[in-house]
Protein backbone atom coordinates (compact mmCIF):
# COMPACT_ATOMS: atom_id res chain seq x y z
CA UNK A 1 0.00 0.00 0.00
CA UNK A 2 1.13 3.55 -0.68
CA UNK A 3 1.94 6.03 2.08
CA UNK A 4 0.72 9.56 2.79
CA UNK A 5 -2.78 10.94 2.18
CA UNK A 6 -3.39 8.89 -0.97
CA UNK A 7 -2.26 5.78 0.90
CA UNK A 8 -4.85 6.46 3.60
CA UNK A 9 -7.56 6.91 0.97
CA UNK A 10 -6.53 3.65 -0.69
CA UNK A 11 -6.62 1.86 2.65
CA UNK A 12 -10.09 3.22 3.40
CA UNK A 13 -11.36 1.95 0.03
CA UNK A 14 -9.66 -1.40 0.65
CA UNK A 15 -11.40 -1.74 4.01
CA UNK A 16 -14.75 -0.75 2.49
CA UNK A 17 -14.41 -3.42 -0.18
CA UNK A 18 -13.37 -6.04 2.38
CA UNK A 19 -16.44 -5.17 4.43
CA UNK A 20 -18.57 -5.11 1.31
CA UNK A 21 -17.37 -8.55 0.24
CA UNK A 22 -17.85 -10.32 3.56
CA UNK A 23 -21.00 -8.51 4.68
CA UNK A 24 -22.47 -8.90 1.20
CA UNK A 25 -21.79 -12.64 1.26
CA UNK A 26 -23.40 -12.94 4.70
CA UNK A 27 -26.46 -10.98 3.57
CA UNK A 28 -26.87 -13.28 0.58
CA UNK A 29 -26.52 -16.29 2.85
CA UNK A 30 -29.16 -15.06 5.31
CA UNK A 31 -31.49 -13.94 2.51
CA UNK A 32 -31.32 -17.31 0.77
CA UNK A 33 -31.67 -19.42 3.92
CA UNK A 34 -35.51 -19.32 4.11
CA UNK A 35 -35.69 -20.73 0.56
CA UNK A 36 -33.30 -23.65 1.05
CA UNK A 37 -34.64 -26.79 -0.59
CA UNK A 38 -37.63 -25.11 -2.27
CA UNK A 39 -38.48 -25.36 -5.95
CA UNK A 40 -39.37 -22.18 -7.82
CA UNK A 41 -43.05 -23.12 -7.66
CA UNK A 42 -42.76 -23.66 -3.90
CA UNK A 43 -41.00 -20.31 -3.50
CA UNK A 44 -43.87 -18.58 -5.31
CA UNK A 45 -46.47 -20.46 -3.31
CA UNK A 46 -44.83 -19.42 -0.04
CA UNK A 47 -43.94 -15.83 -0.90
CA UNK A 48 -46.09 -14.76 -3.85
CA UNK A 49 -45.46 -14.48 -7.59
CA UNK A 50 -42.40 -12.25 -7.08
CA UNK A 51 -40.84 -14.67 -4.62
CA UNK A 52 -38.99 -13.49 -1.54
CA UNK A 53 -38.44 -9.73 -1.75
CA UNK A 54 -37.31 -8.93 1.81
CA UNK A 55 -35.52 -10.86 4.56
CA UNK A 56 -37.63 -13.63 6.12
CA UNK A 57 -37.29 -15.90 9.12
CA UNK A 58 -34.87 -18.83 9.00
CA UNK A 59 -33.35 -20.68 11.95
CA UNK A 60 -35.58 -18.76 14.34
CA UNK A 61 -35.38 -15.16 13.14
CA UNK A 62 -34.56 -12.87 10.23
CA UNK A 63 -30.91 -12.36 9.44
CA UNK A 64 -29.63 -15.69 10.69
CA UNK A 65 -26.69 -17.02 8.68
CA UNK A 66 -25.68 -20.59 7.86
CA UNK A 67 -22.45 -22.58 7.92
CA UNK A 68 -21.47 -20.73 4.72
CA UNK A 69 -20.82 -17.54 6.70
CA UNK A 70 -19.31 -19.39 9.63
CA UNK A 71 -16.72 -20.99 7.37
CA UNK A 72 -16.04 -17.72 5.56
CA UNK A 73 -15.13 -16.14 8.90
CA UNK A 74 -12.71 -18.96 9.65
CA UNK A 75 -11.18 -18.57 6.20
CA UNK A 76 -10.35 -14.97 7.08
CA UNK A 77 -9.01 -16.05 10.47
CA UNK A 78 -6.75 -18.60 8.78
CA UNK A 79 -5.44 -16.06 6.27
CA UNK A 80 -4.62 -13.56 9.00
CA UNK A 81 -2.76 -16.21 10.95
CA UNK A 82 -0.86 -17.27 7.84
CA UNK A 83 0.26 -13.66 7.40
CA UNK A 84 1.31 -13.42 11.04
CA UNK A 85 3.29 -16.66 10.77
CA UNK A 86 5.46 -15.28 7.96
CA UNK A 87 7.75 -14.00 10.73
CA UNK A 88 8.53 -17.55 11.85
CA UNK A 89 9.84 -18.73 8.48
CA UNK A 90 7.31 -21.59 8.41
CA UNK A 91 4.73 -19.86 6.24
CA UNK A 92 2.34 -22.25 4.51
CA UNK A 93 -1.12 -20.68 4.01
CA UNK A 94 -2.98 -23.93 3.13
CA UNK A 95 -1.93 -25.38 6.49
CA UNK A 96 -3.07 -22.30 8.40
CA UNK A 97 -6.41 -22.19 6.59
CA UNK A 98 -6.93 -25.91 7.20
CA UNK A 99 -6.26 -25.39 10.89
CA UNK A 100 -8.86 -22.64 10.88
CA UNK A 101 -11.39 -24.99 9.30
CA UNK A 102 -10.58 -27.52 12.00
CA UNK A 103 -11.45 -24.86 14.58
CA UNK A 104 -14.78 -24.37 12.81
CA UNK A 105 -15.39 -28.13 12.80
CA UNK A 106 -14.89 -28.16 16.57
CA UNK A 107 -17.66 -25.57 16.98
CA UNK A 108 -20.04 -28.01 15.32
CA UNK A 109 -19.42 -30.60 18.05
CA UNK A 110 -18.73 -28.54 21.18
CA UNK A 111 -21.52 -26.89 23.14
CA UNK A 112 -19.68 -23.60 23.44
CA UNK A 113 -16.27 -21.93 23.81
CA UNK A 114 -15.92 -23.00 27.46
CA UNK A 115 -15.30 -26.53 26.21
CA UNK A 116 -12.29 -25.57 24.11
CA UNK A 117 -9.11 -27.15 25.44
CA UNK A 118 -6.60 -24.63 24.15
CA UNK A 119 -6.22 -20.99 23.20
CA UNK A 120 -7.68 -20.78 19.71
CA UNK A 121 -7.70 -16.99 19.37
CA UNK A 122 -10.66 -14.71 19.72
CA UNK A 123 -12.90 -15.95 16.90
CA UNK A 124 -13.35 -19.40 18.46
CA UNK A 125 -14.65 -17.66 21.58
CA UNK A 126 -17.66 -16.22 19.77
CA UNK A 127 -20.64 -18.09 21.22
CA UNK A 128 -22.98 -17.55 18.26
CA UNK A 129 -20.64 -19.47 15.94
CA UNK A 130 -21.36 -22.72 17.80
CA UNK A 131 -24.85 -23.04 16.32
CA UNK A 132 -25.26 -25.83 13.76
CA UNK A 133 -26.66 -24.20 10.64
CA UNK A 134 -26.97 -26.88 7.98
CA UNK A 135 -23.25 -27.73 7.79
CA UNK A 136 -22.30 -29.53 4.60
CA UNK A 137 -21.49 -33.20 5.15
CA UNK A 138 -18.39 -33.00 2.96
CA UNK A 139 -17.06 -30.11 5.02
CA UNK A 140 -17.57 -32.06 8.25
CA UNK A 141 -15.77 -35.13 6.89
CA UNK A 142 -13.07 -33.13 5.13
CA UNK A 143 -12.19 -31.26 8.32
CA UNK A 144 -12.58 -34.29 10.54
CA UNK A 145 -8.84 -34.77 10.99
CA UNK A 146 -5.55 -32.89 10.84
CA UNK A 147 -4.47 -34.43 7.55
CA UNK A 148 -3.72 -31.92 4.79
CA UNK A 149 -4.41 -33.95 1.67
CA UNK A 150 -2.07 -33.56 -1.32
CA UNK A 151 -3.76 -31.96 -4.29
CA UNK A 152 -3.48 -35.07 -6.42
CA UNK A 153 -5.27 -37.05 -3.69
CA UNK A 154 -8.06 -34.67 -2.58
CA UNK A 155 -10.62 -35.44 0.06
CA UNK A 156 -14.14 -36.40 -1.05
CA UNK A 157 -13.19 -36.68 -4.73
CA UNK A 158 -16.82 -36.99 -5.86
CA UNK A 159 -18.00 -33.89 -3.96
CA UNK A 160 -18.98 -31.22 -6.51
CA UNK A 161 -21.31 -29.04 -4.43
CA UNK A 162 -20.86 -25.31 -3.73
CA UNK A 163 -19.94 -25.46 -0.04
CA UNK A 164 -16.24 -24.91 -0.79
CA UNK A 165 -16.95 -21.98 -3.12
CA UNK A 166 -19.15 -20.13 -0.62
CA UNK A 167 -16.29 -19.90 1.90
CA UNK A 168 -13.69 -18.80 -0.67
CA UNK A 169 -14.32 -15.08 -1.24
CA UNK A 170 -11.65 -14.10 1.35
CA UNK A 171 -8.87 -15.49 -0.85
CA UNK A 172 -9.73 -12.77 -3.34
CA UNK A 173 -8.95 -10.13 -0.73
CA UNK A 174 -5.23 -10.89 -1.02
CA UNK A 175 -4.70 -7.91 -3.29
CA UNK A 176 -0.91 -8.10 -3.15
CA UNK A 177 -0.93 -11.58 -4.71
CA UNK A 178 -0.98 -12.37 -8.39
CA UNK A 179 -4.30 -13.79 -9.63
CA UNK A 180 -2.76 -17.17 -10.48
CA UNK A 181 -1.53 -17.58 -6.90
CA UNK A 182 -4.93 -16.59 -5.54
CA UNK A 183 -6.50 -19.26 -7.74
CA UNK A 184 -4.01 -21.90 -6.60
CA UNK A 185 -4.48 -21.18 -2.89
CA UNK A 186 -8.28 -21.19 -3.13
CA UNK A 187 -8.25 -24.43 -5.11
CA UNK A 188 -5.88 -26.18 -2.71
CA UNK A 189 -7.95 -25.19 0.31
CA UNK A 190 -11.25 -26.11 -1.37
CA UNK A 191 -9.92 -29.58 -2.23
CA UNK A 192 -9.57 -30.38 1.47
CA UNK A 193 -13.33 -30.97 1.55
CA UNK A 194 -14.51 -30.96 -2.09
CA UNK A 195 -12.23 -32.98 -4.31
CA UNK A 196 -14.16 -32.82 -7.58
CA UNK A 197 -12.63 -30.32 -10.05
CA UNK A 198 -16.00 -28.62 -10.56
CA UNK A 199 -16.16 -27.79 -6.86
CA UNK A 200 -12.62 -26.64 -6.21
CA UNK A 201 -12.27 -24.78 -9.52
CA UNK A 202 -15.55 -22.95 -8.83
CA UNK A 203 -14.04 -21.90 -5.50
CA UNK A 204 -10.92 -20.71 -7.27
CA UNK A 205 -12.96 -18.87 -9.89
CA UNK A 206 -14.93 -17.02 -7.22
CA UNK A 207 -11.71 -15.99 -5.50
CA UNK A 208 -10.18 -14.64 -8.74
CA UNK A 209 -13.38 -12.75 -9.56
CA UNK A 210 -13.36 -11.07 -6.14
CA UNK A 211 -9.64 -10.36 -6.49
CA UNK A 212 -10.20 -8.52 -9.77
CA UNK A 213 -13.09 -6.50 -8.37
CA UNK A 214 -11.13 -5.52 -5.26
CA UNK A 215 -8.33 -4.32 -7.53
CA UNK A 216 -10.78 -2.14 -9.45
CA UNK A 217 -11.64 -4.27 -12.48
CA UNK A 218 -15.12 -4.33 -13.95
CA UNK A 219 -16.98 -7.60 -13.50
CA UNK A 220 -16.70 -8.28 -17.23
CA UNK A 221 -12.92 -7.84 -17.09
CA UNK A 222 -12.68 -10.03 -14.00
CA UNK A 223 -14.64 -12.77 -15.77
CA UNK A 224 -12.34 -12.69 -18.79
CA UNK A 225 -9.23 -12.92 -16.60
CA UNK A 226 -10.78 -15.83 -14.69
CA UNK A 227 -11.61 -17.67 -17.90
CA UNK A 228 -8.02 -17.27 -19.04
CA UNK A 229 -6.65 -18.74 -15.82
CA UNK A 230 -9.14 -21.60 -15.73
CA UNK A 231 -8.33 -22.71 -19.26
CA UNK A 232 -5.04 -24.28 -18.20
CA UNK A 233 -6.64 -26.37 -15.44
CA UNK A 234 -7.68 -30.00 -15.92
CA UNK A 235 -11.43 -30.43 -15.49
CA UNK A 236 -12.18 -26.75 -16.01
CA UNK A 237 -14.91 -27.12 -18.62
CA UNK A 238 -18.00 -27.17 -16.34
CA UNK A 239 -16.84 -24.01 -14.56
CA UNK A 240 -15.76 -22.31 -17.79
CA UNK A 241 -19.13 -23.20 -19.32
CA UNK A 242 -20.92 -21.78 -16.27
CA UNK A 243 -19.20 -18.41 -16.61
CA UNK A 244 -19.89 -18.32 -20.33
CA UNK A 245 -23.57 -19.22 -19.78
CA UNK A 246 -23.85 -16.39 -17.28
CA UNK A 247 -22.42 -13.78 -19.62
CA UNK A 248 -24.46 -15.01 -22.60
CA UNK A 249 -27.70 -14.89 -20.57
CA UNK A 250 -27.32 -11.15 -20.07
CA UNK A 251 -28.33 -10.55 -23.71
CA UNK A 252 -31.14 -13.12 -23.81
CA UNK A 253 -34.05 -11.22 -22.35
CA UNK A 254 -35.12 -9.37 -19.24
CA UNK A 255 -33.72 -10.59 -15.91
CA UNK A 256 -36.12 -12.65 -13.85
CA UNK A 257 -36.60 -15.98 -12.03
CA UNK A 258 -37.11 -17.93 -15.25
CA UNK A 259 -33.82 -16.67 -16.67
CA UNK A 260 -32.08 -17.59 -13.43
CA UNK A 261 -33.73 -21.00 -13.35
CA UNK A 262 -32.40 -21.74 -16.84
CA UNK A 263 -28.84 -21.36 -15.54
CA UNK A 264 -29.33 -24.32 -13.20
CA UNK A 265 -30.70 -26.98 -15.56
CA UNK A 266 -30.05 -29.86 -13.17
CA UNK A 267 -32.19 -28.56 -10.32
CA UNK A 268 -35.47 -29.77 -11.80
CA UNK A 269 -34.61 -33.44 -11.34
CA UNK A 270 -36.00 -35.06 -8.17
CA UNK A 271 -32.60 -36.51 -7.30
CA UNK A 272 -30.64 -33.39 -8.25
CA UNK A 273 -27.24 -32.97 -6.58
CA UNK A 274 -26.09 -29.39 -5.83
CA UNK A 275 -23.47 -28.30 -8.32
CA UNK A 276 -20.91 -25.58 -7.68
CA UNK A 277 -20.78 -24.53 -11.33
CA UNK A 278 -24.54 -23.90 -11.45
CA UNK A 279 -24.43 -21.81 -8.28
CA UNK A 280 -21.55 -19.78 -9.72
CA UNK A 281 -23.40 -19.23 -13.01
CA UNK A 282 -26.45 -17.91 -11.17
CA UNK A 283 -24.38 -15.63 -8.95
CA UNK A 284 -22.35 -14.14 -11.78
CA UNK A 285 -25.40 -13.55 -13.97
CA UNK A 286 -27.30 -11.86 -11.13
CA UNK A 287 -24.31 -9.65 -10.34
CA UNK A 288 -24.00 -8.67 -14.01
CA UNK A 289 -27.65 -7.61 -14.37
CA UNK A 290 -28.21 -6.22 -10.86
CA UNK A 291 -29.65 -2.72 -10.67
CA UNK A 292 -28.40 -2.57 -7.08
CA UNK A 293 -27.36 -5.03 -4.38
CA UNK A 294 -30.88 -5.78 -3.18
CA UNK A 295 -32.10 -6.41 -6.74
CA UNK A 296 -29.18 -8.73 -7.45
CA UNK A 297 -29.75 -10.74 -4.30
CA UNK A 298 -33.47 -11.09 -4.96
CA UNK A 299 -32.65 -12.57 -8.35
CA UNK A 300 -29.96 -14.79 -6.89
CA UNK A 301 -32.13 -16.58 -4.33
CA UNK A 302 -35.53 -16.92 -6.04
CA UNK A 303 -35.07 -20.14 -8.00
CA UNK A 304 -35.07 -23.87 -7.49
CA UNK A 305 -31.32 -24.25 -7.09
CA UNK A 306 -29.14 -23.71 -4.04
CA UNK A 307 -30.42 -20.34 -2.86
CA UNK A 308 -27.95 -20.07 0.01
CA UNK A 309 -24.95 -20.71 -2.25
CA UNK A 310 -26.01 -18.45 -5.10
CA UNK A 311 -27.04 -15.70 -2.68
CA UNK A 312 -23.73 -15.91 -0.83
CA UNK A 313 -21.64 -15.86 -4.00
CA UNK A 314 -23.62 -13.03 -5.57
CA UNK A 315 -23.45 -10.99 -2.36
CA UNK A 316 -19.67 -11.38 -2.28
CA UNK A 317 -19.33 -10.21 -5.89
CA UNK A 318 -21.63 -7.20 -5.48
CA UNK A 319 -20.03 -6.23 -2.18
CA UNK A 320 -16.54 -6.41 -3.68
CA UNK A 321 -17.69 -4.38 -6.67
CA UNK A 322 -19.53 -1.61 -4.81
CA UNK A 323 -18.22 -1.60 -1.22
CA UNK A 324 -20.06 -1.66 2.08
CA UNK A 325 -22.07 1.55 1.61
CA UNK A 326 -24.01 -0.04 -1.27
CA UNK A 327 -25.41 -2.82 0.95
CA UNK A 328 -29.08 -2.51 2.04
CA UNK A 329 -28.91 -0.88 5.51
CA UNK A 330 -32.19 -2.35 6.76
CA UNK A 331 -30.92 -5.84 5.92
CA UNK A 332 -27.59 -5.17 7.61
CA UNK A 333 -29.34 -3.99 10.78
CA UNK A 334 -30.76 -7.48 11.33
CA UNK A 335 -27.73 -9.51 10.20
CA UNK A 336 -26.58 -12.05 12.76
CA UNK A 337 -22.98 -11.61 13.85
CA UNK A 338 -22.55 -8.22 12.17
CA UNK A 339 -20.25 -6.94 14.92
CA UNK A 340 -18.03 -10.01 14.60
CA UNK A 341 -17.94 -9.69 10.84
CA UNK A 342 -16.95 -6.02 11.02
CA UNK A 343 -14.26 -6.72 13.61
CA UNK A 344 -12.76 -9.48 11.49
CA UNK A 345 -12.91 -7.37 8.32
CA UNK A 346 -11.04 -4.56 10.01
CA UNK A 347 -8.50 -6.94 11.51
CA UNK A 348 -7.82 -8.35 8.05
CA UNK A 349 -7.33 -4.85 6.63
CA UNK A 350 -5.07 -3.95 9.55
CA UNK A 351 -2.93 -7.06 9.12
CA UNK A 352 -2.59 -6.65 5.37
CA UNK A 353 -1.64 -2.96 5.57
CA UNK A 354 0.14 -2.72 8.96
CA UNK A 355 1.38 -6.23 9.66
CA UNK A 356 5.06 -5.34 10.21
CA UNK A 357 4.08 -2.81 12.88
CA UNK A 358 2.05 -5.46 14.71
CA UNK A 359 4.52 -8.35 14.76
CA UNK A 360 7.67 -7.33 12.89
CA UNK A 361 11.30 -7.49 14.08
CA UNK A 362 11.22 -3.95 15.45
CA UNK A 363 7.73 -3.94 17.00
CA UNK A 364 5.27 -6.41 18.44
CA UNK A 365 1.76 -6.24 19.83
CA UNK A 366 1.11 -8.93 22.47
CA UNK A 367 -2.61 -8.26 22.16
CA UNK A 368 -2.53 -8.95 18.42
CA UNK A 369 -0.61 -12.19 18.86
CA UNK A 370 -3.14 -13.28 21.49
CA UNK A 371 -5.92 -12.68 18.95
CA UNK A 372 -4.05 -14.49 16.18
CA UNK A 373 -1.57 -16.91 17.81
CA UNK A 374 1.32 -18.15 15.71
CA UNK A 375 0.95 -21.68 17.03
Amino acid sequence: MATGLWGRIEQQDFRSRIRGTLLGAALGDAFGAPLAGLSLDAVRTAHGPDGLTAPAVAHGRRGRVTAATQLTLFTVDGLIRAHVRRDTGTWHPPTDVHRAYRRWAATQHDWGPDERREDNGWLAQEEWLYARRDPDRDCLTGFGDDVLAPFDQPKNPAARGPAAAVRSAPFGLLVGWEPGLVLQLAVECAAQSHGHPTAHLAAGALAVLVHGLIRGDSLDAAIQRTLGLLGARPGHQPVTDALQRATAAVTQGAPGPDAVEALSPGTAAPDAVPDAADALAVAVYCALVAEDVAHGLRLAVNHGGDSVASGTLCGALLGALHGETALPPAWLAELEGRATLLELCDDFALEMTQGPALHGPSASSPGWLARYPRG
